[in-house]
């Protein structure tokens, strides 16, 4: 567990025995910060902060999906940043924050063991940078909750356009014709939808926790307003460019299912003209066969003139399927 306290003098790490003192001066912002669930930050929730049980379960546990909770003098907000997993899956990544006047404490849930656990502190190093550069000086909870609330959707716009240099290689490739081998790259194709999907849902819900918090003013009024609505447009930018993205690349998908169809189907047509030529020579062959060339013996002539038929059958099946445009 990480206490700072940032007030005109900048940015000072301190123990946490100092936390109930560092609570009860009237100036300066405390920012508690949790890495892992431990004995330590569940007794500092609970009987330092004084935190409800269920939003302290909520920040030990993970939770689905993003949420707001209203108490007397802080709010509780869950939020998930994406982070790219194996074969496509993308990994929510969450963060809890309790968001009070002169406090934020910030909690990183259960991180995935599949994924790096340094991925769950991107959003905290990034503000704390700015707060030892001396660029990020918040008189409240709430500017750097907002802060952290910048990195994170900064993270989320950074992922999208990964995703969407991707979409635009996977565009290329359609409409050059250099698709290699097909499976693969229908696979890369669907994941890459599937990851702007993934960012899509987790910006559009996001964009709701702070459209409510609007409703309810919970910054206040003025300035604190101000940061939620910033808030809220910039979840709902990021849920369009990822919604935008992922439709184009469904274009993309689209267009090449379409040109496959269109060479399945001239395939089948050609394969219907080549049936329909063979159908009368193997008609005539399976009449003839036995009577003429397996006979005491061979026919010469009458194998001749069923040649000649069987040609002259084929090549009028021939002319009649060009002029009817088949091939």
């Amino acid at each position: 567990m990480d206490v700072r306290f940032i007030s005109a003098d900048g940015v000072r790490t301190r123990p946490v025995s100092d936390l109930v003192a560092l609570l009860d001066r009237p100036d300066g912002v405390v920012w508690v910060d949790v890495p892992t669930w431990d004995d330590q930050a569940e007794h500092v929730l609970t009987d330092v902060f004084g935190f409800h049980p269920l939003a302290v379960r909520d920040s030990m546990n993970r939770n689905q999906v993003p949420k707001v909770h209203r108490y007397v003098d802080h709010f509780f907000v869950v939020l998930h940043a994406p982070q790219s997993g194996a074969h496509g899956h993308v990994h929510y990544v969450e963060l809890d924050q309790f968001i009070g006047g002169r406090f934020l404490v910030t909690v990183h849930g259960p991180v995935n063991p599949a994924i790096d656990p340094s991925t769950a502190m991107v959003e905290v190093n990034a503000v704390l940078g700015r707060l030892e550069a001396g660029k990020l000086k918040p008189g409240t909870g709430f500017e750097l909750s907002f802060a952290v609330l910048a990195a994170l959707t900064a993270r989320i716009r950074t992922y999208t356009a990964e995703l969407t240099k991707n979409v635009w290689k996977l565009e290329q490739q359609v409409t050059g014709g250099h698709l290699g081998d097909p499976e693969t790259f229908l696979d890369e194709m669907f994941r890459v939808r599937h990851g702007l999907l993934t960012v899509g849902t987790m910006a559009a819900l996001s964009r709701e926790v702070y459209g409510r918090m609007v409703t309810i003013e919970a910054f206040g009024i003025g300035k604190g307003q101000d940061l939620l609505l910033d808030a809220v447009d910039q979840f709902q930018h990021l849920t369009v460019m990822a919604g935008s993205q992922k439709d184009y690349l469904q274009g993309t998908i689209e267009f090449y299912q379409a040109r496959t169809n269109t060479k399945m189907t001239i395939a089948a047509e050609r394969l219907a003209v080549i049936a329909a030529v063979t159908l009368p020579i193997t008609a005539l062959s399976s009449v003839f066969g036995m009577n003429v060339i397996v006979n005491e013996r061979t026919q010469w002539a009458w194998v001749a003139v069923i040649l000649l038929v069987m040609l002259a059958i084929s090549g009028s099946l021939l002319i009649w399927a060009k002029r009817k445009g088949w091939f």
